[in-house]
């Protein structure tokens, strides 16, 4: 054997997972060996190949990771290091270190001589050893997963003491059923998890709560992912650290930060702890009543009772009633991003009955916060803005921005000028420009609307200027991180009458649950020969508020022509006129009107221009617009009446009868 055929031997059977890659795109493997494809479990010539094969194997979550990995490698002459996972075909995962080289060739072909290691046991000692900082165990892939395997750390975490005869024996106990550990408000997070990792054999990484064998509760940070155990058997493997004095430090700092901005818009504030099933009475006037919620937590029963009893009319605590049962039943959803809200009418010692209205915003999956006001104070349902016209308070508002939209994009704006106070890498996308290109900007005093927008392929000069008009706008675009279509919804607060005051701007991802349900084939259809409704596939929309619901008639009454809020007013209000009341009230309205729209996923009818609003026709069925297109199959739709709720409608109804006789 001569020293090449020597060399090649070696290579192909010694250097363990050796393999060769051309850097030159489309990167691809030129050289395989044997070492190589026994760790994939695949034969030669599967890997040669015009593209990359071996990119089928890395772990979805590592895919960005690798292509990096060989992007830096190509640009120069240089040796890299990388740690990723490896998914093959038979489920298995393996955690590997790849060391390659690249080196420029004669022929300009720059080549990467990458050697391969299995470090799968060496991440397995590190989690499972018992001196390791980090908990770890293992529970099977079942409906009621058991656990397999915990170490020291974890048993230290939860606090599980050694078992002594005679006693009962926690770690036995707990190991039939991992469930034990999961404090109940959780569980519902917790068994979606587990479904995730497992229909998708997703890593999920996270904050977890769990139960302390003391009846305390530990805050846990780390990942679950599914595995094949020697068996041959899918298992759930967890690694985490304890996060718990860093959890309740922030905890109680947001809690105060958000409660300081609430109290500037609620008269009362009380938190709901359904975990423990408590009530503390933590902010309001001085009380007789509630004054014993401060110093102590009362049973949550008690708590709704007094509140309904001593507090609200008698004729809307069944009302009442009904808005705690419905905010219990929906306290550990997930999806239930939506906080509800209620009117009642409150009673007072003096004999007179005021308008009040509550609602209850998520602080944690299982504490809420009841904040009641007086309706009298502000003729307004949307919390965000409520909130974010509070003055002086700059620095409160930038956290409270971060707690009400999980950090994304906030920034104020005063005389054109902007001041950045917040954003998250992804929404920096849609502005076009990268987090910290933003974070460079929030240092310049002299930056304004333009300048911020100026690389943004979705905002316009004239879209801004219907967000600081209307007070809000919605902009599609293309997400490169999820490849998908999304939506960004922007809010503003409202023009201040003293110009040394700010407004402030938030803009967020619209939830994709809607964004889907806006690109689903709807069928609008909508009665006017009667009474007014509109229909989505064949089921009425339930407006909240009547005033919006006569806007919505109003519009599709003028037929796709622009209404403008000044006839809007003259319609909507007859006996008033256009002025700063009737403006900020029609805003309100139609700000309502939107957003039950976006509810039900077709705000896109309604298109608004400079102030002025109009149906898109197109988009919508209408027995109106059928009966005056002139087509035989619409000519009986007409039986004499027209917007039968509306008296302005009597206009219209002339103009039908007038056609119908003719």
């Amino acid at each position: 054997m001569n020293n090449n055929e020597n060399l090649e031997d070696i290579i192909t059977q010694h250097i363990y997972g050796f393999h060769k890659y051309s850097l030159n795109k489309p990167f691809h493997i030129t050289f395989a060996s044997n070492s190589f494809c026994e760790i994939l479990k695949v034969k030669q010539a599967k890997m040669i190949a015009n593209k990359d094969k071996y990119l089928d194997f890395i772990h979805k979550d590592d895919k960005e990771l690798y292509n990096n990995f060989l992007q830096n490698l190509s640009s120069k002459e240089q040796v890299v290091s990388l740690q990723y996972r490896l998914v093959l075909k038979d489920g298995i995962i393996l955690n590997v270190n790849d060391t390659m080289s690249s080196k420029m060739m004669p022929n300009g072909e720059m080549v990467g001589y990458s050697t391969l290691s299995d470090i799968t046991p060496i991440k397995k000692e590190i989690y499972e050893n018992e001196g390791s900082p980090c908990g770890f165990m293992k529970f099977t892939a079942t409906k009621q997963p058991s656990i397999n395997y915990m170490n020291q750390k974890m048993m230290e975490i939860l606090r599980i003491p050694s078992h002594k005869e005679g006693e009962l024996d926690y770690l036995e106990l707990y190991k039939s059923n991992i469930y034990l550990i999961i404090p109940i408000e959780e569980r519902k997070k917790f068994h979606y998890i587990l479904n995730k990792v497992l229909a998708n054999s997703e890593t999920i990484t996270g904050e977890f709560t769990v139960l302390r064998c003391d009846g305390t509760k530990a805050h846990l940070f780390g990942w679950i992912q599914k595995k094949i155990n020697a068996q041959g058997e899918e298992e759930f493997q967890s690694t985490c650290i304890d996060v718990s004095d860093r959890y309740n430090l922030i905890k109680e700092s947001e809690v105060d930060i958000y409660v300081n901005s609430l109290a500037q818009v609620y008269d009362k504030i009380f938190e709901y702890d359904y975990a423990n099933k408590s009530v503390k009475y933590i902010y309001g006037k001085n009380s007789q009543t509630y004054s014993r919620f401060k110093t102590m937590p009362v049973r949550m029963d008690d708590a709704i009772k007094q509140f309904v009893q001593i507090h609200v009319d008698k004729d809307d605590q069944a009302e009442v009633q009904k808005f705690f049962n419905e905010n219990y039943q929906r306290r550990f959803n997930p999806t239930d991003f939506k906080p509800i809200q209620i009117r009642f009418k409150a009673k007072f010692s003096d004999g007179v009955n005021r308008l009040y209205s509550g609602i209850f915003l998520k602080i944690s999956l299982s504490v809420s916060l009841l904040c009641v006001r007086s309706f009298e104070k502000q003729d307004t349902d949307e919390i965000i803005q409520e909130n974010i016209t509070l003055k002086n308070r700059q620095e409160s508002m930038q956290k409270l921005f971060m707690r009400l939209t999980e950090g994304i994009v906030a920034f104020e704006i005063n005389n054109n000028k902007i001041k950045p106070l917040h954003a998250s890498e992804n929404v920096c996308r849609f502005l076009g420009c990268t987090k910290e290109e933003f974070e460079e900007m929030a240092n310049d005093n002299n930056l304004t609307i333009q300048r911020l927008i100026a690389n943004s392929e979705f905002i316009t000069n004239e879209s801004v200027s219907k967000l600081l008009e209307d007070g809000e706008a919605e902009f599609p675009y293309f997400d490169v991180a999820s490849q998908k279509k999304r939506r960004i919804k922007a809010l503003c607060t409202q023009e201040p009458s003293d110009e040394t005051q700010s407004r402030f701007v938030i803009l967020y991802n619209v939830p994709e649950e809607r964004v889907e349900a806006d690109n689903q084939n709807t069928n609008i259809y909508i009665r006017t020969f009667g009474y007014f409704d509109v229909f989505i596939n064949d089921k009425p929309i339930a407006f909240k508020n009547k005033k919006s619901k006569e806007l919505f008639a109003l519009l599709v009454d003028r037929r796709g022509g622009f209404v403008t809020s000044e006839e809007a007013i003259s319609f909507l209000w007859e006996n008033e006129s256009a002025n700063p009341v009737t403006l900020a009230r029609y805003r309100k309205v139609a700000l309502r009107l939107k957003n039950i729209l976006e509810e039900h996923g077709i705000a896109e009818i309604i298109e608004s221009v400079d102030g002025k609003r109009r149906v898109d026709t197109s988009k919508v069925r209408c027995d109106l617009y059928d009966f005056l297109s002139g087509e035989e199959q619409f000519s009986q739709l007409f039986k004499g009446t027209y917007l039968t709720n509306y008296s302005w409608g009597e206009a219209t109804l002339a103009e039908l009868l007038g056609n119908y006789y003719s």
